[in-house]
């Protein structure tokens, strides 16, 4: 099974980024990390700070399952919730920190109600808990 991360706009950052928020490890690392726990997945990453990039390769449509954290784009981008709204396979929202303990702004999703489940506020596990609940 071909489980692919996409995360959306300054996650590139993680490991540096506010470290009290998003916590220290970086993608990389944590991709490692899950790549050695989930051998029977083949898991792809991919990372953009331009929407209609992030969009352009979800629309590939080359994947089994999808985890997504959209970043700064999961409270104002509907056309990538148009987008989600059309792909038929398993997709978990991801977000680092708890959502609704962040700025008013924050607390609202607009791609939330286009994927299966949401995890917020498990750290960078939650993006292991989103390929386990795809098992």
């Amino acid at each position: 099974m071909k489980v692919l991360i996409v995360n959306g706009p300054n996650l590139n950052l993680l490991g540096t980024r506010e470290p009290e928020i998003y916590g220290t490890t970086t993608m990389d690392v944590f991709l490692e990390k899950l790549r050695s726990e989930f051998t029977a997945y083949e898991i792809e990453y991919y990372q953009s700070n331009i929407e209609g990039e992030l969009i352009n390769r979800l629309q590939e449509d080359d994947f089994d399952a999808l985890v997504i954290n959209p970043g700064a784009f999961t409270h104002y981008s509907y056309a990538i919730a148009d987008c989600l709204k059309n792909i038929q396979q398993p997709k978990v929202e991801v977000h680092i920190s708890n959502i609704y303990k962040r700025e008013e702004f924050r607390q609202k999703s607009v791609t939330a109600a286009n994927t299966d489940a949401v995890l917020s506020g498990f750290g960078m596990d939650g993006y292991r808990l989103a390929i386990l609940s795809l098992k």
